[in-house]
């Protein structure tokens, strides 16, 4: 799968026939991310990326349509394949798809990582209704969520380690365990669904503007969910009070609607933000499992605040869900 990929991603950038393509000077193929849900080669400066297996192919085209949107234009990066019917490029099995390569956020030096931009990114995303070919489908944040506590359960069974993972997440309400819609006037809203650090690059690299990236999870919904990594990254003490802060000022100061723009903004958060303490801890000890050792320093707070979520009474732990 590797080696087709970037073969699959020199052609594109290289195209039979084209001068200079027999001949090329362009690095070999670089294996950028290989899991389940995404395996990512870059070659040059395209990037080919093969879809989970079980993808909805109708789904993934929709959101490729969003990516391509002229109304997403500066928030999201678009795709170097045409909208449309997701073909399987080679491969039997996993849909791939081509976009142009973004440097990202340098992972040795989080006191520069972006909060101030993809905060703007975000507020930009959750205002932009787009005209698209074909409906797009709800995020996916919270169906992530429960495949992340399934593959704790899996790797873990009967293990006393989940139990307060496990409890925290049985006092999530439904909509936030992706067994239920959002509670009205939530659930229209446009998200990425799965925001983190790694989901922003620069185009054109290594100093263009930043832009959001993966819209596997891309769709209709409660866009406090994609505030919720780093508010719940900020509860457990991961995240600095200060970059929380300039992170949620900068979204308010740019009109996103997760949150009112003046007074407190946790009826909002709490219960997404517990949702992601739940989801960040449940695959921190399934990687623990796969890899036989104890979680780390960052793993351990999040799975200490599920113990603390496990705690508080069921009617304050849903009381945001309305």
């Amino acid at each position: 799968m590797i080696r087709e990929l970037g073969l699959l991603a020199h052609r594109l950038h290289h195209p039979p026939g084209a001068p200079g393509g027999s001949s090329c000077a362009c690095e070999p193929p670089r294996l950028l991310a290989d899991r389940a849900d995404g395996t990512v080669v870059r070659s040059g400066p395209v990037v080919a990326k093969a879809h989970a297996a079980d993808s909805d192919r109708e789904a993934l085209a929709a959101r490729l349509a969003l990516a391509a949107a002229p109304q997403l234009t500066g928030i999201l990066l678009a795709p170097l394949t045409a909208p449309g019917p997701v073909d399987t490029a080679g491969t039997a099995s996993r849909p791939v798809t081509f976009w142009p390569y973004g440097a990202p956020v340098d992972p040795k030096a989080p006191h520069a990582a972006p909060w101030s931009g993809v905060a703007t990114l975000l507020a930009r995303l959750h205002r932009t209704v787009p005209s698209l070919p074909t409906p797009l489908p709800p995020m996916r944040g919270p169906v992530k969520a429960a495949r992340a506590v399934a593959r704790m359960n899996a790797a873990l069974p009967g293990s006393g380690a989940t139990l307060p993972v496990r409890a925290a997440w049985r006092a999530l309400p439904g909509w936030a365990r992706g067994e239920a819609a959002p509670p009205a006037g939530r659930a229209r809203f446009l998200c990425h669904g799965d925001l983190h650090l790694g989901q922003l690059v620069r185009h054109p690299a290594p100093d263009g503007p930043w832009l959001l990236i993966d819209v596997d999870d891309a769709g209709w919904g409660d866009p406090a969910w994609d505030l919720a990594r780093p508010a719940a990254w900020y509860a457990a003490g991961v995240l600095a009070p200060e970059d929380w802060l300039l992170f949620l000022e900068t979204y308010r100061s740019a009109g996103g609607p997760a949150v009112p723009a003046l007074g407190d903004p946790w009826p909002q958060l709490d219960v997404p933000a517990r949702a992601l303490t739940v989801q960040t801890a449940a695959v921190a000890l399934a990687k623990c499992a796969a890899d036989g050792r104890e979680p780390d320093e960052m793993e351990q707070l999040m799975i200490d605040s599920c113990a603390r979520i496990a705690t508080f009474p069921p009617e304050l732990a849903a009381g945001s869900a309305s």
